[in-house]
């Protein structure tokens, strides 16, 4: 490996997770229905799928729908729902081709059988892909995905199959909906709102936060570098001392 290779291994953050906010109020500033900035978004996901491509980020994990966002308006969600069918349909055999892994990470059960389907046929056609692993969390809550790993461990202590002194951090990682990928080292949110909304807590302990004004449908390669540039100029410390990182 030469020494410009080593510099991209450095500064580039393996796993980015990415909080799209701002689709409504896009919309809104244009004089559209909320729905509008929803399908507007759908480039800025090609746009954030393009970059990491092209960077070198191993792990993208795309906020696309919360489990807190059942309670939004009814039209909404049918909207979302539809366009989370669509964006598959349209999507996933460019994803394939670009040798993207696709993932759904969060709770799938309350999804009709058409989405489950399509989500199934997506995952099997791409598992096997390698350049990028592109998660869209669906349904998902860091409080559920923690609570849900817990059940399990419960259930397999329970059972006899492991002792409670065997479960740690990496044991209790692995039954997470992001088992067998990196932390998330980057976590952008956009839209100017300066909050986590329940995403990813656990595997965020150490992430770098930025937040972007731009809503979503906005985002583009260079607000992504940008988010990047700033990853690149922090220390990482993870509990040490400036002068031991250094």
């Amino acid at each position: 490996m030469n020494s410009s290779e080593q510099i991209i291994e450095k500064i580039v953050p393996q796993h980015v997770a990415i909080i799209m906010d701002g689709n409504g109020r896009w919309a809104k500033k244009k004089g559209k229905i909320r729905t509008f900035g929803h399908r507007a978004g759908v480039k800025a996901v090609r746009a954030s799928v393009s970059y990491a491509l092209k960077n070198g980020v191993q792990v993208l994990t795309l906020f696309a729908f919360s489990s807190e966002n059942w309670n939004r308006p009814t039209e909404e969600v049918g909207v979302l729902m539809e366009l989370f069918k669509m964006v598959l349909g349209s999507e996933v055999k460019k994803l394939h081709k670009n040798n993207v892994r696709l993932k759904i990470i969060g709770d799938t059960s309350r999804f009709d059988s058409k989405l489950v389907n399509q989500i199934r046929d997506a995952e099997t056609l791409t598992e096997k892909n390698n350049s990028l692993v592109l998660n869209i969390a669906a349904n998902y809550g860091g409080r559920w995905d923690i609570v849900n790993a817990t059940k399990e461990l419960i259930t397999q202590v329970q059972a006899g199959q492991i002792d409670v002194a065997d479960i740690d951090e990496e044991t209790f990682t692995r039954h997470t909906c992001a088992a067998d990928l990196p932390a998330v080292d980057l976590l952008i949110r956009t839209g100017g709102e300066q909050r986590i909304s329940n995403f990813l807590l656990w595997q965020i302990a150490y992430a770098e936060l930025y937040f972007s004004e731009d809503f979503w449908p906005d985002f583009n390669e260079a607000v992504f570098q940008a988010a990047v540039d700033a990853f690149t100029d922090r220390q990482r410390r993870f509990g040490k001392t400036s002068e031991q990182v250094s």
